[in-house]
């Protein structure tokens, strides 16, 4: 999925989508049970949303690696230890969903100018073998919010069913 025109339209469509599911989920999550979290090492609806602030501005910034340098390497991070040294629990939600919306915004418009040969830019993933592409990028981060609201969505089942 996502060697076609129309195929990677799809994917963007999706890509476009994300915020306003990731909004939609975190908003059916009742404050109380916010920073609830349904087991140890599980993070919260709280801590999924500042992660996707994170991700999405990392994300944002490896497509443009990848269009615009000579054979990028593209680096991982540890979204766990993240989440620990960065206090997400203790980090504004708002401006997470910000940067997560803006990110988007301004990606998905690159994303819609770029000429059938940018699909092909490559380089290496430091959490991957072989070679990582525009194409493969495309297809990760658009199920990227996609996956995280439905943790939220399971999160809320969840402390729902806790008693």
């Amino acid at each position: 999925m996502g060697d076609t025109a129309q195929e990677r339209e799809s994917l963007i469509a999706r890509y476009e989508a994300g915020p306003a599911r990731l909004r939609a989920a975190l908003e059916r999550v009742p404050a109380e049970a916010r920073k609830w979290r349904p087991g140890p090492e599980k993070w919260s609806a709280h801590e999924v949303v500042v992660h996707c602030g994170d991700s999405e501005t990392n994300a944002a910034a490896r497509i443009r690696y990848l269009l615009a340098e000579k054979e990028p390497v593209i680096q991982g991070y540890d979204q766990a230890h993240w989440a620990k040294a960065l206090d997400y629990h203790a980090a504004p939600l708002e401006p997470a969903l910000r940067a997560v919306e803006a990110a988007r915004a301004n990606t998905a418009a690159l994303l819609r100018r770029l000429p059938e040969s940018a699909w092909a830019a490559r380089g290496t993933h430091t959490e991957t073998d072989g070679p990582y592409t525009a194409g493969d990028w495309l297809r990760v981060y658009a199920e990227h919010l996609e996956k995280h609201s439905r943790q939220i969505e399971r999160n809320l089942e969840a402390w729902k069913a806790r008693a």
